[in-house]
């Protein structure tokens, strides 16, 4: 018997309850992961290299005498690139030249430099833009290979003006992917360890002997590496606590069935906590996608993991009409938003929260997470409500610029003064005051 996907009807008087019930995820907090990232990065804080060294021989079977033998020569990634095929090395060299691109164009429309003005006083205000010194970028490297993850975290911080770069990448069996090493190299970074992990993130965070300190942390993970980033917040950046992959796919029934059906798959094959949704103002079209996954799913090689995905957290909805529709994605801000629909800008101006918006039925989101440029580290779990992409400006810092001149002394001085004096802070007034007493 052919199994139903989960349906909802935005209409029904308790569809915000029974969507809220959908979009949770259960495994949120795990008190056993939390409590054993803890132990390991108190244990990398305390002993540095050998505990790093002590939990990759545990986890990913690699051993070595001194941590710098984990650590991979930037000159072996230029190697990988030449083992490549001819169509891999031309697939990935594209890539690389979109994501760079994409984010020279968004720092220069950020301008990189920042800005100055005088004021009524001839005093000078403004912002400094400076690039971080060093940045961590973690690669999972578990189950799979992700260069494309090389790519997105790499390029914007390169672009940025970060000068040291340190990829930290597991490398189980002691097992290193010629991809992945290429795209460090097209993507400029600096040095590279064969560790990952809770520790890979503690070394990154507290350095150790061998592995450097860095300013921030960013790159997708499993939930120790998510704890991890959690803990060491605030003696790092961190990017953002990422959540399972999703999207959410408005349509107007002009798209064929079996596109959106892959769609729904391309995130659902990341793991069995991805969500799929599909909102649509056509109950006969929300059947025939569904008559497509059951249909397509025999084929797939990831089917297991799809069918738990979407026979746990898919969602079809039915709303009255694309406006509804709209409401509906703004309701859950996904990660992925696909409007697979005629005149997609259209609905792109009633869109507020969504990560990145695919617009068109010949948008895949799957080029948004290779190769089309802009960036596919995006804000999960409803965080697009007020969180953005991973970008330039996550790799950059501004200092404010204050140059108050005499005049202005004399006339903020009397202001400084007065909130001073009502703050009870006497150094803050008479600081301010000596200025004003200056002929």
């Amino acid at each position: 018997m052919t199994p139903s996907l989960f349906r909802l009807s935005a209409g029904q008087p308790d569809f915000e309850q029974r969507l809220d019930e959908r979009l949770a995820i259960a495994a949120g907090e795990d008190d056993a992961v939390d409590s054993a990232v803890a132990s390991i990065i108190a244990d990398v804080r305390a002993r540095g290299d050998a505990a790093v060294l002590e939990y990759t021989r545990r986890f990913d079977q690699v051993s070595a005498s001194r941590l710098s033998e984990l650590e991979v020569s930037i000159a072996s990634c230029g190697q990988a690139l030449n083992r490549l095929t001819r169509e891999s090395r031309q697939a990935i060299q594209i890539a690389a030249d979109r994501i760079r691109s994409y984010h020279t164009h968004q720092r220069d429309v950020a301008s990189g430099t920042g800005y100055t003005y005088a004021d009524e006083y001839g005093s000078l205000l403004g912002q400094k833009i400076t690039p971080l010194d060093r940045v961590g970028i973690y690669v999972p490297g578990g189950k799979a290979a992700y260069p494309s993850s090389v790519l997105m975290n790499a390029f914007p911080a390169q672009v940025a003006g970060v000068s040291q770069i340190v990829m930290v990448v597991p490398a189980p069996g002691g097992v290193m992917n010629d991809l992945v090493l290429a795209a460090a190299g097209l993507a400029g970074v600096t040095r590279i360890f064969a560790i990952g992990g809770a520790q890979a993130v503690a070394a990154l965070a507290y350095g150790t002997e061998t592995v450097p300190a860095v300013d921030k942390i960013v790159g997708p993970g499993n939930a120790y590496v998510a704890a991890a980033k959690r803990r060491v917040f605030g003696r790092v950046g961190i990017d953002m606590i990422a959540g399972p992959s999703e999207i959410l796919v408005l349509c107007d029934g002009t798209t064929d069935p079996e596109w959106v059906a892959m769609d729904l798959f391309s995130q659902a094959e990341h793991d069995e906590l991805a969500q799929s949704i599909l909102v649509c103002p056509h109950a006969d079209y929300l059947d025939r996608v569904e008559a497509a996954v059951w249909r397509l799913l025999p084929g797939m090689k990831r089917q297991h993991i799809i069918r738990t995905s979407m026979e746990n957290r898919a969602a079809l909805i039915k709303v009255r009409d694309m406006e509804e529709a709209c409401s509906v994605a703004n309701r859950i801000a996904p990660e992925h938003l696909e409007i697979s629909a005629e005149n997609p800008a259209y609905w792109a101006d009633r869109i507020r929260h969504a990560g990145a918006i695919f617009l068109g039925r010949f948008t895949s989101e799957a080029l948004g997470d290779y190769c089309a440029g802009p960036n596919h580290v995006l804000p999960t779990s409803g965080t697009a409500r007020f969180s953005s992409p991973l970008g330039v400006y996550d790799f950059q810092k501004r200092s404010s610029i204050i140059q108050v001149s005499k005049e202005g002394a004399q006339a903020l001085g009397k202001v400084a003064v007065a909130l001073a004096e009502n703050e009870g802070l006497e150094a803050h007034g008479r600081s301010a005051a000596y200025r004003m007493e200056e002929s």
